[in-house]
C-alpha cells in the first residue's frame, strides 16, 4: 500500500504602514535608513553654513554625491540616498539638481527632442542648473558576537562640501547600536 503524504506550507501576508517599525533580523533597515536621513538632515539644516545662503535671499543647490557602504552587511545605499534627498528637498531650504546617471538620461532625452520635438516644446542643451554643494558620506559598521546574542554598532558620517571650493561647511554623524539575542545569531 502506498501513501502520499502532502504537507502544505502556507504564507500570511499582513499590509503594514510603510512607517513602521518592524525588526526581524537586527540588521540595517527601512527604520534605521529613514530614521538616520531625517535626523543628519535636521542637523544639517540647523547649521551655520545655510545662514550665509538666507542672508542672500538663496536657496543652495545641492547634490548627493557617493554614500559608500563601509559596513559589514549589504544596505540599499540607493533607498538611503533617496531618504536624504527627500529629507532635504522638503525642508524647502535648498533645490536639487538631479544625479549625474539621471542628468545623462535626461541629455539623452534632450538629444532625442532637438531631432523630434517642436521648436515651441523643445528644451535646450546647456541650460542645466550647476549644484553649489555636494553631500557625501560612509556607513560603517561594527559587529560584536558571542553565541546567541549580538551587538552590533552602526555609524553613518556625511559630510556637506562646496564644489566650487571644496570647503567642507558641514560634517554630520548618527549612531545606532542594536542588540539582538536569539537561539542561533551570524553576521
Amino acid at each position: 500500500m502506498f501513501f502520499l503524504l502532502i504537507v502544505g506550507c502556507s504564507t500570511k501576508v499582513t499590509r503594514v504602514q510603510s512607517d513602521s517599525t518592524i525588526d526581524i533580523t537586527g540588521k540595517w533597515n527601512d527604520t534605521d535608513s529613514r530614521l538616520v536621513a531625517e535626523e543628519m538632515i535636521r542637523d544639517c539644516l540647523s547649521q551655520r553654513w545655510l545662514y550665509k545662503w538666507e542672508s542672500e535671499n538663496r536657496r543652495p543647490t545641492v547634490i548627493v554625491g557617493k554614500i559608500v557602504n563601509k559596513s559589514h552587511e549589504h544596505i540599499s545605499v540607493e533607498t538611503f540616498v533617496k531618504d536624504v534627498e527627500r529629507a532635504l528637498l522638503n525642508s524647502g531650504k535648498v533645490d536639487f539638481v538631479a544625479t549625474k546617471t539621471e542628468r545623462e538620461q535626461l541629455r539623452d532625452e534632450k538629444a532625442d527632442m532637438a531631432e523630434n520635438a517642436s521648436v515651441q516644446t523643445r528644451k535646450d542643451m546647456g541650460e542645466e542648473t550647476g549644484a553649489d554643494l555636494m553631500m557625501i558620506g560612509t556607513i560603517n559598521s561594527i559587529p560584536d558576537q558571542d553565541g546567541g546574542k549580538a551587538v552590533v554598532f552602526y555609524q553613518t558620517n556625511m559630510e556637506l562640501v562646496e564644489i566650487e571650493s571644496n570647503r567642507k561647511v558641514w560634517i554630520g554623524e548618527k549612531k545606532i547600536k542594536k542588540y539582538v539575542e536569539r537561539a542561533k545569531v551570524r553576521f
